[in-house]
């Protein structure tokens, strides 16, 4: 059964190869969020046919672009509606909670922050995190305090929500994981208020072998720190 509430919010799941868990983490949102857009990030398995067996929306990239490109094409998609006021970006891979997001919503309803970030550190569990992938958060909150000059204690959660002002500035130009650093130097340059909430990750045995490499991440430092060369220094 759809909600007929939060019709002024658009859920926004980027997915590539998820056919294994993606209907169920659908259908999970569609109880709470009438408008739910997939993002199929050129997936070679059928997670576009198992998208479609509910009452989401899917918009499909030919290719796989990477995860920056589709974010970015689930933000614009869902500009598009004009009534859509809150905009939130959750991971396709079982890792996040609909009840979290539905509360971050409705914080943002009753108070003044226009961008809110979830937390696994803020008193909310991370259930089966491992401890390197601890210790490679930690590094990442570092990282991302020098590069961005926000000071949060989850600099890595794909559990997002913002308002549309934000919304329609964002034009994320790094396709791949490193979005999430320039994403984080957007909300810096914005000036507008944010903030962090408690969220839980769920570490199933599919999303960890799903996670990034830990080489990866050193990979995305260096595209980041080229991209901030390139565009000069933060205003």
């Amino acid at each position: 059964m759809t909600s007929v509430a939060n019709l002024d919010t658009w859920i926004m799941v980027p997915a590539y190869n998820e056919a294994t868990v993606v209907r169920k983490v659908i259908e999970d949102l569609l109880r709470t969020f009438p408008k739910v857009v997939v993002v199929d990030d050129g997936s070679a398995d059928a997670t576009v046919d198992e998208v479609r067996a509910t009452d989401a929306r899917v918009v499909c990239h030919p290719m796989n672009l990477g995860a920056g490109a589709a974010r970015q094409t689930a933000i614009e998609f869902a500009l598009r509606d004009r009534r859509a006021q809150y905009f939130v970006t959750f991971d396709a891979d079982g890792q996040h909670r609909a009840d979290d997001a539905s509360e971050m919503v409705q914080f943002m309803r009753e108070n003044p922050v226009d961008i809110l970030l979830g937390s696994r550190f803020l008193g909310a569990e991370a259930i089966g995190m491992s401890k390197s992938k601890k210790l490679l958060l930690s590094a990442g909150r570092v990282f991302e305090r020098f590069q961005s000059g926000i000071a949060l204690t989850d600099a890595h959660n794909g559990l997002r929500a913002f308002r549309r002002n934000f919304a329609q500035t964002v034009k994320l130009s790094m396709a791949d994981m490193a979005y999430a650093s320039e994403l984080l130097s957007l909300i810096a340059n914005s000036g507008l208020p944010y903030g962090e909430f408690p969220v839980t990750i769920d570490y199933s045995d599919y999303s960890k072998a799903k996670g990034q490499r830990s080489i990866n991440s050193v990979n995305i430092a260096t595209d980041v720190l080229l991209h901030r060369m390139l565009k000069g220094p933060r205003k």
